[in-house]
């Protein structure tokens, strides 16, 4: 690991002006390229204090062994030369993107003497026409197979076209009509090659004129009583049509543009990208990439501009590209793509409208993809056993966790306080096995007392149940009848049951009760994992100290630096970025958050919804409704007689006496008011469960008690 002061520049020797930076380690590599507008500027934020650094860039400053700079005229030309340098030296701690699959493009080749009209992959070539790209082979195969009724252009290989050449005799295509064999002069090079752009013209949107013209020629025909000639042009029409079809009119006729869509994490970035050209989407791409870098949004869409349009020019580069953030500055990317199109080229964020629903669908697709990435990296048993066995060896544990639970706490501005628990096993969510809990022990927003009091109902349940089995001989118990006695006040029962929607699994029968039901905290872990830094995993230990508990690993992941901290020490263990184990952490996390997240909500909503009428024994949602219904409004059946209430359909002389005795014991509702005149509305209060019809509402969280969930 080298000293960042050993190898800084002195000072002076750094212009201040616009250029291009490279760091190289020990053995001559670059192992980063940057640019600037001010080299100066940028260059001694890389020479600070380490501490000060993000891990990231702390990691790329001692593996340097050197930095060298090249000074250049406008901040268009450090762009330009950037993206050569990275392309040549493919630096390990830049970005790159990566497809997620070799996308096939359409491609004419104008290049030859006769165009062929085919399949291609990989890099494209110059002289050639690519349209697309497009997410499946068989995609332009049908769209080829429609247009060749109307643009008959060959398709044949060489070695094709030179026998049949050499024979005098077309391919099949030639005798069915679908090519117009230049191979044997059906028709010049010249003709053939001004079929081939027709062809391209209309793939490149301008489809109103051909259209036209045909349906003219159609029209002439059938004047002229050639019904025969009229039906062909007819299904030729029909034919163009249909290839229309098969990519949706999204955006304005005209509209040649690219939309690129981002979704990220702490690790990881997708990228998305739309091609609408003629208003229609003709070709879509994907890019995963890991975030080897502290980088930004805006600097994610500046490196997905130089991977897509730093090899093309002309009208490869759309006239308009749409993008979730804008580059920082924004004007020389906007110049450099200016200068591949040959003309002005509008880099912007679509605020409203049709581009900014099809931007939406971009970004879900993004979403899609990433999603996609990280369960196909989960699902694999040789990645999943490599991140165990890393965190093993970071944390220093005998053997590879093959159980994991995590913890997180979520409220809302200290109300509603819960806490949620998962389970990983063998690196794949148990998700039987989740558990939620209500915070009981004190009020208000304290999450390390928060974490103290769920480690300790979670783990004081576990030894209950190890007690209760007779795992423990005599005397051994770590707690003593304490930890028996300690579960029955901690409440864990209330709310502590997986969510409606989690799946349930069956568990070992050494993992149930004598009548067959699972034992929630039987099994113990072999790494707890709280969301937080220290403190929260100091509360965490302590939870397990004062429970005897010695043989259960802790460790907590911070959001801000995903730094996994453990118990008694001052610095973080970092993991390396590319570690799957910091990514199976980080997944584990993430889903604890989740889940956590989804209760809290539950919670509060229902809180919101409350009504005097729950708490009544007997009385279900049908006559609850009921009641609101007939009333109108809770107000008014409070005031009502217990004969009054008798009239409701289904309700009793009995239960209507429970009614009218729970509502008069109950606190009377705050009352409405109106917030546009700020009258108080008292005699039309309604119930806060139902609306004024007496049908069910579902109350959301007022705008002023919004807050950052935690």
């Amino acid at each position: 690991m080298a000293d960042p002061s050993s190898y800084r520049p002195k000072p002076g020797q750094i212009p201040d002006s616009p250029g291009v930076y490279r760091f190289r380690d020990e053995h001559r590599r670059v192992i980063y390229v940057g640019k600037a507008k001010s080299l100066r500027q940028r260059l001694a934020n890389y020479f600070q204090d380490l501490s000060g650094l993000h891990p990231r860039t702390r990691s790329m400053v001692t593996t340097a062994a050197s930095v060298e700079w090249t000074v250049v005229s406008t901040e268009v030309e450090a762009l330009q030369l950037e993206y050569s340098w990275i392309k040549e030296f493919d630096p390990r701690f830049n970005v790159k993107y990566r497809d997620d699959k070799s996308y096939p493009y359409l491609a004419v080749t104008m290049n030859e003497e006769y165009p062929r009209v085919q399949v291609m992959r990989g890099h494209k070539k110059k002289g050639v026409r690519y349209f697309g790209p497009y997410a499946h082979a068989w995609a332009i195969r049908d769209t080829v197979d429609l247009l060749l009724r109307v643009f008959p252009v060959r398709t044949c290989s060489a070695g094709v076209f030179k026998n049949a050449r050499r024979t005098g005799r077309p391919c099949l295509l030639g005798y069915i009509g679908k090519c117009s064999a230049p191979c044997v002069d059906r028709i010049s090079a010249e003709e053939h090659r001004e079929l081939a752009e027709e062809f391209c013209d209309f793939m490149a949107g301008r489809t109103g004129t051909y259209l036209r013209r045909l349906e003219r020629q159609m029209q002439e025909a059938a004047e002229a009583m050639e019904y025969e000639r009229a039906a062909r042009l007819r299904d030729d029409i029909g034919a163009l049509r249909k290839a229309m079809e098969k990519n949706a009119v999204v955006l304005a006729d005209a509209t040649d543009a690219d939309l690129i869509a981002v979704a990220e994490d702490e690790l990881e970035a997708a990228v998305q990208i739309f091609h609408v050209r003629g208003g229609r989407v003709r070709g879509q791409r994907g890019w995963v990439t890991d975030k080897v870098e502290e980088i930004t949004t805006s600097a994610l869409v500046e490196h997905a501009l130089q991977q897509l349009y730093g090899e093309e020019t002309g009208d490869a580069v759309p006239k308009e590209v749409l993008v979730p953030a804008l580059p920082d500055p924004v004007e020389p990317v906007q110049e450099w793509l200016s200068g591949r199109r040959g003309a002005q080229v509008s880099l912007r964020v679509p605020q409203r409208g049709d581009k900014r629903a099809l931007m939406e669908t971009v970004e879900r697709n993004a979403q899609q993809a990433l999603v996609l990435h990280k369960t196909k990296r989960a699902s694999d048993l040789t990645t999943r056993s490599r991140a165990l066995e890393e965190i093993a060896d970071a944390l220093e544990l005998d053997s590879a966790p093959l159980r994991i639970e995590c913890y997180d706490i979520s409220h809302l501005q200290g109300d509603d306080v819960v806490a949620s628990m998962v389970v990983f096993e063998d690196g794949l969510a148990r998700k039987s096995e989740y558990r939620r809990f209500q915070i009981k022990g004190f009020e208000g927003q304290d999450d390390v007392r928060s974490m103290h009091e769920v480690i300790t109902r979670r783990f004081k349940r576990y030894l209950a149940e190890k007690e209760r089995t007779g795992e423990w001989t005599d005397g051994e118990s770590p707690n003593g009848d304490a930890g028996a006695a300690g579960v029955a006040g901690t409440g864990a029962d209330h709310g502590s049951g997986p969510l409606t929607d989690v799946s349930s699994a069956p568990l070992s029968d050494g993992l149930k009760d004598e009548d067959g039901r699972p034992k929630r905290f039987a099994y113990p872990p072999q790494l707890v994992v709280v969301d937080g830094g220290q403190p929260q995993v100091a509360a965490a230990q302590r939870a397990l100290d004062e429970l005897g508990i010695d043989d259960i690993a802790v460790c907590g992941l911070a959001k801000r630096l995903e730094e996994v901290w453990v118990p008694g020490e001052d610095d973080p263990v970092i993991l390396p970025r590319t570690s799957e184990g910091l990514y199976l952490l980080q997944r584990i996390r993430d889903e604890a958050h989740r889940f956590a997240i989804t209760y809290q909500r539950t919670k509060r909503s229902k809180r919101f919804r409350s009504s005097p009428l729950d708490d009544i024994p007997g009385l279900g949602d049908t006559r609850r409704q009921a009641l609101i219904k007939h009333f109108g409004s809770l107000k008014r059946l409070r005031s009502a007689t217990i004969d009054q209430i008798c009239e409701v359909p289904g309700i009793g002389r009995k239960t209507a006496e429970t009614i009218a005795v729970a509502l008069a014991q109950a606190a009377p509702a705050a009352p409405a008011v109106n917030t546009a005149t700020g009258e108080i509305m008292e005699d039309e209060a309604p119930d806060p469960t139902t609306g004024a019809s007496g049908e069910p509402v579902t109350a959301g969280v007022p705008d002023e008690r919004r807050g950052q969930e935690t």
